[in-house]
């Protein structure tokens, strides 16, 4: 007889918890008696009963009993009240494995507990070695199977199954359903198949269940060639969950013709498809860009009284929203709701993802709150996404401290776009900032983020520091890919520094990265924008033998430079060239070639060539009309030329900043300049921001009429010019006559074009002009916006302006007009290579004092600004100053800070200011 279970091990339950240890001690009190013999043993039959008899009875009992015994678990505090660990000692601790495994179950049941498949795994090995009843045996292997969450869980309990098969009974059809259908959920396919096998191997026949699992998990990776013998050998009849799943491997393959060819074989076969396979056929549809057969064939649903769910509805939403069909997503939404139906966080993340507008975007976010659907870190990052986009970026920084106040916190996905958000307006201080928080703990940059950055650093002409993000991301052991390199060549090109180009290039190929596409024609454009058609070509010989096929952009580039050389015969043996690798010229080659001829002259060519263009199929846009505006203001014909920018706006053309300018050089050279003026107007107001174009064609406008004023004084009888023909002076006079005039438009206009030349001209390094430009505005009271200010004043820092820089940046500081990092930088370096010491360490606390992250400051000031000019000792005294006044950067950034000093630093003698700039 076993022992009474009264008398438990007293040595294991001192090594329990007290509850633990409370609960072991009220086994025995879950029966009348005090022996586990008679509790779970029944007593012997008397003998000459049926053994069929014998076994009703005895199962009977014990069912009897184990109600009564669960009917005392439940009334017992202790056992209720134990933890899921508590429980998992209690068990395997317990003399009587049937009874632990009993009370395990009755609290998975009742408490919700969980347990590891090691615990079930344990309890059937003692259930095998005592020889206890093979039901007992299968209920614990069914458990185990059932706890695994991991495929490293399932991958050690198989191995548990394998020993336990071997010195116990082996598995049956319930132990191998249960297994499979864990295994499809754990997407453990080809384990599955191979268990499947076996099965077959022990002689046992599947039941619908286990082929059904098994042509499931085989369509769900897209192998439904596999799945129909599995459906061939079975001889089976396929149900609903078969065609659901063949329909699932179709959508998988996007063979969407084949997967509507099961749909309809369901109806033929009186098979009534339920709403699961109508959910998956529709989010198949959804996928594929087939939204519209989606949408009938949710009408199909409603006709068939099959209800759709929440996912049927979010999933036509989604892709209408990815079609830019916002309208006809909320008309669906609408619908949604009024048939019942609760949108998801899915459903509102999908719909907030498709707007264009934040304002929108903003009241769905509202709206989802107020509805109960508690938005998710996703949901955040969509809502970021469309404000970055916007350019609204404080916006997006409060949407991202808001997510983390209500418990979301801010993935990569999220910061990536901050990051690009912050490059695309062109402020890489905060884009860094970002970076850096990335890098002091969760979650980690991905390449994605230092690529992001370091686009934005090329972007705004930094390349030095973008170099530097590649040596970061190369420490912190992410490896640079095509994406990287192309961006840094493409920044160098754009820079005008093709030796860079082409040494970051070679470096690529060495790594073993294989150049696209966008690699060579990046470098062909560089190549040709530098005038330097040779190297150009031979860019084009080394891609072509390298295996990459040039594009249409390849030798748009290439004929681009030809026509400026005004060879329009080499232009025209390339487009042939095009023709016969069957590369059809587009609409930016005929642009091209027209813009070209019609610079010089020659309407009647372009003309010629418009119409080539348009039998070849080739629609003309914008960029084809705006080139003989300026063809016909060339010649003199003003009025053909503001009828066909007229017909441009009548046919509902959204004019670029490329139509109004040329527009606006045939009023100047017509001599309307009040003409040419107004147009200026009415294109801010249409959305073209102004640029350095703009300015120069309005400041040749303004020098041309000075001219023309002084010779037709010259020609008056008696009359002598009072006025000189030397360029700067006609300069300096076209500058005033542009500022008073943009004094007198509308003072927001007159802001945003003043801000907008004054970027222009000091990024091109035209610094005297964006001085007179910048005393003009102070004279009207106007103050440069952050970005033109911290273009200006690096300006004139690289002109060695040093006390200009300094009285620009005294009177900035009075307007309370802040400098990015890169500004400080500049002013302090600049300073510092004059021997201007104590001014430099005066604006160093100055900007010590403003809010800005102190790994930031590091990284901007001391390593690209003071340690790239080679201070090293006084990178190191900064460095104390900013612990001294508690802005101690973080320990990563002391580490990157102490091994780039420890690099050579180049010699003071040879480092320019540009160098640092």
């Amino acid at each position: 007889m076993a022992p009474p279970i009264a008398l438990l091990r007293p040595l294991s339950l001192l090594l329990l918890r007290p509850r633990a240890a409370a609960a072991a001690h009220l086994l025995p009190a879950f029966s009348s008696s005090s022996s586990a013999a008679n509790n779970y043993i029944p007593a012997p039959d008397p003998p000459g009963t049926p053994l069929s008899q014998t076994r009703t009875a005895q199962q009977s009992r014990r069912r009897k009993q184990k109600k009564q015994t669960e009917r005392r678990w439940q009334r017992s505090a202790v056992v209720t009240t134990l933890t899921p660990a508590q429980a998992a000692a209690v068990a395997t601790t317990h003399p009587d494995a049937t009874s632990a495994l009993d009370l395990l179950i009755f609290l998975a049941r009742e408490r919700s507990h969980e347990y590891s498949p090691d615990t079930f795994a344990t309890l059937a090995l003692r259930l095998v070695e005592a020889r206890r009843c093979p039901a007992d045996v299968g209920r614990a292997r069914v458990h185990m199977i059932r706890a695994c969450r991991t495929p490293l869980e399932m991958t050690r309990a198989m191995d548990d199954l394998d020993t336990l098969a071997r010195r116990g009974p082996r598995m049956d059809l319930m132990a191998y359903g249960t297994l499979l259908v864990q295994l499809n959920t754990l997407g453990m396919t080809a384990t599955l198949v191979d268990r499947y096998r076996r099965l077959l191997r022990e002689g046992l026949k599947p039941n619908l269940l286990i082929y059904n699992t098994v042509i499931n998990a085989l369509c769900k990776d897209g192998n439904v060639t596999d799945a129909l013998s599995v459906v061939s050998e079975s001889g089976m009849k396929p149900d609903a969950f078969t065609y659901m799943s063949m329909i699932i491997g179709y959508c998988k393959n996007n063979d969407l013709g084949s997967a509507i060819e099961v749909f309809a074989r369901m109806g033929k076969e009186g098979c009534e498809p339920n709403a699961a396979t109508y959910s998956n056929l529709i989010n198949g549809l959804c996928d594929s860009g087939r939204v519209n057969e989606a949408l009938d064939l949710m009408g199909e649903m409603t006709q068939r009284a099959v209800l759709p769910t929440a996912n049927d509805f979010t999933a036509p939403i989604a892709a209408l929203c990815d079609k830019g069909r916002t309208e006809d997503a909320w008309r669906l939404f609408v619908d949604m709701k009024q048939k019942g139906c609760r949108p998801t966080v899915y459903t509102y993340t999908s719909l907030i993802s498709g707007q264009r507008a934040p304002r929108v975007a903003i009241g769905l976010f509202h709206r989802m709150v107020r509805d109960g659907v508690l938005p998710d870190t996703v949901t955040y990052s969509a809502l970021v996404n469309v404000l970055v986009e916007d350019s609204k970026m404080d916006s997006a920084l409060i949407v991202c401290n808001a997510m983390q106040r209500h418990g979301c916190l801010p993935n990569t996905i999220t910061y990536n776009k901050m990051i690009k958000g912050y490059c695309k307006i062109g402020d890489t201080d905060k884009a860094m900032a970002m970076l850096i928080s990335l890098l002091k703990g969760k979650p980690t940059a991905t390449l994605v983020t230092y690529n992001t950055i370091i686009k934005g650093y090329c972007d705004s002409g930094n390349t030095s520091a973008a170099l530097k993000i590649l040596e970061l991301m190369e420490a912190n052991g992410c490896e640079p890919d095509e994406w990287s390199y192309n961006e840094l060549i493409a920044g160098f090109c754009n820079v005008g520094e093709m030796e860079s180009a082409s040494r970051l290039f070679s470096e690529m190929v060495c790594r073993g990265i294989r150049p696209d596409e966008v690699t060579y024609n990046t470098l062909i454009s560089g190549y040709c924008t530098d005038e330097k058609l040779d190297r150009a070509s031979e860019m084009l010989e080394h891609m072509k033998e390298s295996g990459c096929r040039p594009t249409v952009r390849t030798y748009n580039a290439l004929i681009h430079a030809l026509t400026k050389q005004n060879n329009f015969s080499a232009a025209e043996r390339l487009c042939e060239v095009m023709l016969e690798e069957k590369i059809s010229p587009n609409v930016v080659t005929y642009n091209t070639m027209i813009d070209g001829l019609c610079r010089n002259g020659a309407t009647s060519l372009a003309l010629e060539m418009l119409n080539r263009m348009v039998e070849n199929s080739c629609l003309p846009d914008l960029r084809t009309y705006s080139s003989l505006i300026q063809a016909l203001g060339q010649e003199g014909k003003v009025e053909e030329a503001e009828k066909l920018f007229s017909d441009l706006l009548r046919q509902g053309h959204t004019l670029d900043e490329v139509a109004y300018i040329k527009m606006i050089q045939v009023y100047i050279i017509s001599g309307k300049l009040d003409c040419a003026f107004g147009l200026l107007g009415k294109m801010i107001n249409a959305g073209c921001q102004p640029t350095l174009w703009t300015y120069d064609v309005l400041i040749k406008g303004l020098q041309n009429e000075y001219l023309m004023g002084d010779q037709k004084l010259v020609s008056l009888p008696d009359s002598v010019s009072n006025c000189s023909f030397d360029d700067q002076a006609i300069k300096e006079y076209a500058i005033s006559v542009l500022s008073s005039k943009l004094a007198d438009v509308d003072l927001g206009l007159s802001r945003q074009l003043n801000d907008a030349f004054l970027s222009g001209l000091s990024r091109s390094g035209r610094w005297y002009e964006a001085y007179k430009l910048y005393r003009s505005m102070v004279g009207q009271g106007l103050c440069p916006n952050q970005e033109a200010y911290n273009y200006f004043i690096i300006s004139i820092l690289r002109a060695r302006k040093v006390d200009l820089a300094m009285g620009v940046f005294r009177h900035m500081s009075a307007q309370h007009c802040e400098l990015h990092l890169v500004g400080y930088k500049a002013l302090i370096c600049a300073l510092c290579q004059f021997n201007r010491r104590k001014e430099a360490q005066f604006i160093f606390e100055h900007m010590l004092s403003r809010p800005f992250d102190p790994d930031n400051i590091v990284w901007t000031v001391l390593i690209d600004g003071l340690l790239g000019a080679g201070y090293k000792d006084l990178c190191m005294e900064y460095l104390h100053i900013m612990e001294n006044n508690h802005r101690e950067p973080s320990f990563r950034s002391y580490n990157i800070l102490a091994r780039e000093a420890l690099k050579k630093q180049p010699s003071l003698g040879s480092v320019g200011l540009d160098a640092h700039q």
